[in-house]
């Protein structure tokens, strides 16, 4: 095998690896935007919060895994509350057009909500630092100290499962959402939230208890991450933000399962710019999809924009 090819093939599964676990964490994101109409830019900070909260808490009582693992998902969740209370509550929206929505069409309410979830990213983001001002901290690590090695092409095998895991998780959360009752009464509340609310249906905390449940998702993404990577700064909330909007926005975000493909995109476009461009080629085709994503977003965003 030539070694471009040894290459190309290295740099595909990699890219899927990454692409998987990107899915995972644009779950959460995903849900709460495409599923809801409400862009949390404290996505990744909650997430932060609850992790620099277990962690603050472990080194004090040395908390065992699973324990710790419980603790941050509480405090994310605590932490989501706090931004569904301050940001979004009472600001849900009753249109009486058949369908959803465009998935960047967004109104007034919601544009202030996102405003005020940016303002509440900063405060969470300070508080975690100051819980923990060291900018490097320590995470529990289970990550596998060897590789499969199937002639020159290397797979870490914890990262690979993790990857199936977050693919199997975006499938599973799909398709409750398309069978289950209460998936049939979140899209009752997104898409037809005027007769939803004539039927009995009480929209305000349908969206409530899916908001909690991408806060669920993401704590559980973050853990599931930095269980491998064994270390967090200040920094992880942010890359869990762009991260997760790039792979639910990727593929147009108009249903969960694009998240699926947008992650695996996102994870393949970064592992080929690394291979052919370098380490510091990932990072600006991140923020260059990212900028291209809003452009294309803001037309529509605008155009829904009322008075």
């Amino acid at each position: 095998m030539s070694t471009w090819l040894i290459n190309a093939t290295q740099a595909t599964i990699d890219g899927l690896i990454d692409g998987g676990i990107y899915a995972w964490i644009g779950l959460g994101l995903s849900l709460s935007f495409v599923t809801l109409r409400r862009l949390n830019l404290a996505y990744g900070a909650t997430a932060l919060f609850g992790i620099y909260g277990g962690l603050w808490l472990h080194q004090k009582w040395d908390l065992p895994l699973p324990v710790l693992v419980v603790v941050i998902v509480v405090i994310t969740l605590v932490a989501t509350a706090y931004v569904e209370l301050l940001c979004f509550r009472g600001r849900t929206t009753v249109s009486a057009q058949s369908g959803p929505r465009p998935a960047g069409e967004i109104q007034n309410a919601e544009i202030v909500a996102m405003a005020a979830s940016f303002a509440i990213w900063m405060q969470l983001e300070q508080v975690a630092v100051n819980l923990l001002p060291r900018h490097l901290q320590a995470f529990p690590s289970i990550a596998a100290t060897s590789e499969w090695a199937i002639g020159e092409i290397y797979i870490r095998y914890d990262r690979g499962l993790l990857a199936v895991m977050g693919l199997l998780c975006c499938w599973l959360t799909a398709k409750w959402l398309a069978h289950s009752r209460t998936g049939l009464r979140f899209r009752a509340a997104t898409d037809h939230s005027l007769a939803a609310r004539l039927s009995g249906l009480r929209v305000d905390r349908v969206q409530r208890h899916a908001f909690y449940l991408a806060g669920g998702l993401s704590a559980v993404a973050a853990c599931s991450v930095l269980l491998l990577d064994g270390q967090v700064t200040p920094m992880f909330g942010m890359w869990m933000l762009f991260k997760g909007l790039v792979a639910a926005w990727l593929l147009g975000g108009h249903s969960l399962g694009s998240v699926m493909g947008g992650g695996l995109l996102l994870g393949l476009i970064e592992s080929y710019a690394q291979w052919l461009l370098g380490a510091q080629a990932r990072e600006f085709v991140l923020y260059a999809l990212l900028f291209v994503l809003l452009v294309r977003q803001a037309p529509v965003g605008w155009k829904g924009l009322t008075a």
